[in-house]
């Protein structure tokens, strides 16, 4: 072997045996079944056009099987569908791409109502399609919860761009072309609650009050304290106001205006608190007497509203890029924590929204658009939302805890894309690993999926 050869040939004939390399993937489906959200997909879901028999629910089960395994375009099913093991486990044919893009394009429709979203942008209403899968997503939502009760649901909301090529795609703030969809994610179940899909020139500051409405009223019933945290995209007047109203506690970042920036400035050293000591840095914290130029007081309303600045100051010697030794941000809060308590919770979303987002970008497929139809995209996206939320739910319901924060990478390297024969024995299809390790994880797993919740008392 000193040319680096390893001693072993190609064989020529192929193996048509039921073998696939994906044994793990059906589980994905499994959980899609069990939860119900299938059901209620194919209840609200009527594709205008249907090949091949498929339901709905068996299309979305495709699309998860592909994505599951890493695929990431349509085109990448046509090696799919040469996976016969695999459409025997999940008892049902792979569609075709072009049978795919097809189903997408049922989600568009022309002449959806808009909102406006600034002088050049606009948002469609979800057509009867999109409500369909976010009445799936809500399922799912429930059926975890079932399991392991939350008592408590912080949000944390956040838009990101998601760069296309396609020449419908519209123009971000950056410059490049895309979609900035938006979602709200349940921080504690890491769950992905709702989402708006949105053309990349919407401004991310601009109809959040009715996101985070509508990710409120997606949450389970049951719930002891709800929660919202965000960027500035979230510092919207209206978005405080309902909240205030809605007596919901959040963190927000706040713009530094020059009158915010100001009144922060003008903060007595004394009154300046330490967070923490950084290699090169102190990061300091101090609550700022600040009334907004709209006339709300911060101790107006149901709740009182505070501002609270935060203070990067440079060791001495050491200076920021722009030649200062400080930079100023602030949060508005209605919680009456202490000052530090509000802050690191609010910063804790970066490990939680901003996350989800990576995963769906970089993990999953949501940012492979098929499509130059608005629709067909924004239900291309949705149902890579719905896949996050599969996963996430086999992690947290059905594996082991050292799996909880597993990204796809590692769950496809250790469970999903293990290798499994599929063999008929006794009229019985049963599948077989290779592995002693992978097939107890595998029977775990099923077992957590169809493990009935005990009741609680009052249930």
């Amino acid at each position: 072997m000193k040319n680096g050869r390893l001693p072993f040939e190609l064989d020529e004939q192929v193996d048509d045996s039921l073998v696939t390399g994906r044994a793990g993937v059906p589980l994905v489906a499994e959980l899609f079944r069990a939860s119900g959200a299938a059901e209620v997909m194919d209840k609200n879901v009527h594709a205008k056009t249907r090949r091949r028999g498929l339901k709905s629910s068996e299309m979305a089960e495709s699309l998860f099987a592909l994505w599951s395994a890493g695929g990431e375009r349509c085109e990448d099913l046509a090696r799919l569908r040469e996976d016969a093991a695999l459409a025997t486990l999940l008892n049902h044919q792979i569609p075709a791409p072009n049978t795919v893009r097809d189903f997408l394009e049922t989600f568009h429709e022309d002449d959806l109502p808009l909102w406006q979203a600034g002088e050049r942008a606009s948002v469609p209403s979800d057509s009867q399609g999109l409500a369909g899968l976010s009445a799936s997503t809500r399922l799912l939502i429930g059926w975890s919860q079932e399991r392991t009760r939350e008592k408590t649901a912080t949000l944390d909301v956040d838009a990101s761009i998601y760069e296309s090529g396609k020449r419908s795609a519209k123009a971000t703030y950056e410059g490049s072309c895309g979609y900035q969809p938006v979602i709200a994610l349940w921080a504690e179940k890491d769950l992905i609650v709702h989402d708006e899909f949105r053309d990349g020139n919407v401004p991310a500051g601009s109809g959040n009050e009715r996101v985070i409405r509508k990710a409120l009223e997606s949450l389970p019933d049951g719930l002891e304290e709800t929660y919202v945290r965000g960027d500035t995209a979230l510092y919207e007047h209206d978005v405080l106001r309902y909240l205030d109203q809605a007596v919901t506690g959040y963190a927000i970042s706040a713009d530094m205006s020059k009158e915010l920036r100001a009144a922060v400035e003008s903060v007595p050293e004394a009154s300046w608190a330490l967070m923490a000591e950084e290699a090169d840095a102190f990061r300091e914290w101090a609550e700022v007497d600040f009334c907004p130029d709209d006339g709300d007081h911060r101790k107006a309303g149901p709740v009182a509203r505070r501002y609270l600045a935060i203070r990067i100051r440079k060791r001495q010697g050491s200076l920021f890029a722009d030649g200062s030794d400080r930079k100023h941000f602030a949060v508005v809060t209605n919680l009456g924590w202490d000052g530090a308590k509000v802050l690191k919770w609010h910063r804790e979303k970066a490990g939680t929204v901003e996350h989800a987002h990576d995963v769906l970008k970089n993990g999953l497929a949501a940012g492979a658009f098929p499509s130059g139809k608005f629709g067909a995209n924004a239900a291309w996206f949705r149902l890579s939302v719905m896949l996050y939320n599969l996963l996430s739910a086999l992690k947290r319901e059905t594996l082991p805890g050292e799996f909880w924060t597993a990204k796809p990478k590692r769950l496809r390297f250790v469970l999903l894309n293990t290798v499994g024969k599929v063999v008929r024995h006794a009229r019985e299809t049963l599948l077989r690993l290779s592995v002693e390790a992978v097939r107890a994880l595998y029977a775990a797993s099923r077992v957590g999926i169809h493990l009935v919740p005990a009741a609680l008392p009052g249930d």
